[in-house]
């Protein structure tokens, strides 16, 4: 005997609080567009036909810092960026979380120099690291889903 017997036809749905808010916030992530150098290329052809990122909830790339809630970091952040890169993450409302996409935002890539910031988690905190230069569509999707069970997993304590 199922639980769809037992209840009949109710249309009772039994849930925490904590798993209801997670959820909502793992379906309406709206991505920032923060597309630095060839990486970014690749993140908007996510949101092209073949790749569909609209089926996660996340078809719009907003512009704005304060309409967002995850940065995607695509491509090599120098030194002058940094401040305006962090100043864009300030402005973003709670939660918030960070990609890294690529070998460039991840750890400088093959520009190894003083002008260029070896790693984005230098200037802001990174939730997920997506590798590849450039990394793939499929790639940065794996990295959402990998981003949608992190929020999925968190705690009441963890929102303070």
């Amino acid at each position: 005997m199922g639980f769809e017997q037992k209840l009949g036809n109710l249309g009772v749905v039994t849930t925490t609080l904590e798993q209801a808010i997670n959820w909502g916030r793992t379906n309406s992530m709206w991505p920032m567009l923060f597309g630095l150098a060839c990486c970014a290329i690749e993140m908007i052809s996510t949101v092209m036909p073949s790749n569909d990122l609209s089926r996660f909830g996340m078809e719009l790339m907003r512009a704005s810092p304060r309409q967002s809630d995850l940065m995607i970091v695509a491509g090599r952040v120098s030194r002058k960026m940094a401040p305006v890169l962090r100043r864009l993450y300030d402005q973003m409302p709670e939660p918030k979380w960070v990609i890294a996409m690529g070998d460039c935002a991840s750890c400088g890539g093959v520009f190894n120099n003083y002008a260029i910031v070896q790693g984005v988690d230098e200037v802001v905190p990174v939730d997920v690291y997506v590798a590849g230069c450039p990394p793939r569509p499929e790639a940065l999707m794996h990295g959402i889903l990998t981003l949608h069970e992190k929020v999925r997993q968190e705690n009441t304590r963890d929102w303070a």
